[in-house]
C-alpha cells in the first residue's frame, strides 16, 4: 500500500511540474505556431509556420516550415532554440520572449536554410498571442 501511494504522489509530483503553452498568430496568410513545452525546468520547443502569399506577396510561392529540440534559458523569460541545420555548419538559433500573454519570436541569419520565400520564424516585432 505504501508503495502504491508513493508512486502515485511521484507521479502527480511531476505532473505539477509539466506545462505545454500554445501560442498562435495569424497574420494576412501567414500563421505563426508556437508550442512550449516545461517539464521541471526543462524546455521543448516546437514552431512550424505556414504561409500563403498575401496582396502584395502574389508573385510568392507558398511555403511552410518547421523546427523543433530542446531550448536552454538564456535570461528572464527567454529561451533559446538552436538547432543544427543538416550539411552546414551553422545553427538556427530562436530567441523567445515569454510573456503572460504571448511570446515574441527572433531569429537568426542562418535559419535561411531551413526556411525558403517569404517564410520566416521571427514574429518580426508581434507577439504571438497564448492560447488559453
Amino acid at each position: 500500500m505504501k508503495k502504491t501511494l508513493f508512486c502515485l504522489a511521484m507521479l502527480m509530483s511531476g505532473s505539477l511540474l509539466a506545462s505545454t503553452d500554445h501560442y498562435i498568430l495569424r497574420d494576412g496568410n501567414h500563421v505563426h505556431h508556437l508550442k512550449v513545452k516545461k517539464l521541471n525546468e526543462e524546455y521543448t520547443v516546437e514552431m512550424d509556420i505556414d504561409f500563403e502569399p498575401n496582396a502584395e506577396e502574389k508573385n510568392s510561392k507558398p511555403c511552410d516550415a518547421e523546427v523543433s529540440g530542446e531550448a536552454k534559458v538564456i535570461g528572464e523569460n527567454k529561451i533559446q532554440l538552436k538547432k543544427h541545420s543538416e550539411g552546414e555548419a551553422n545553427y538556427c538559433t530562436l530567441d523567445i520572449t515569454l510573456s503572460p500573454t504571448g511570446a515574441k519570436v527572433d531569429q537568426s541569419k542562418d535559419c535561411d536554410n531551413f526556411v525558403t520565400g517569404i517564410c520566416h520564424f521571427t514574429s518580426e516585432g508581434k507577439e504571438i498571442p497564448k492560447i488559453k
